[in-house]
């Protein structure tokens, strides 16, 4: 039983195995790779939704003049 409790202090946090490390180590790539992608997100959406709204204001304009 021994092998499977932690010995340290209520907050202490037991030591890491190496695959533990190998762990985190993955857990970094994948929290790198979340990050590109919510910041080309934040950089695309907001560009594209404003050429949308270019684009609905031109066809709005294209319209009210074609009723005449």
């Amino acid at each position: 039983m021994t092998l499977l409790t932690h010995t340290g202090g209520p907050f202490e946090p037991a030591p890491l195995s190496s695959a533990k490390q190998e762990l985190t180590g993955a857990a970094n790539t994948h929290l790198a790779t979340i990050k590109h992608v919510c910041l080309l997100a934040a950089v695309f959406l907001p560009a594209l939704s404003a050429v949308g709204g270019l684009i609905a204001l031109r066809t709005a304009i294209f319209l009210s003049r074609l009723s005449y």
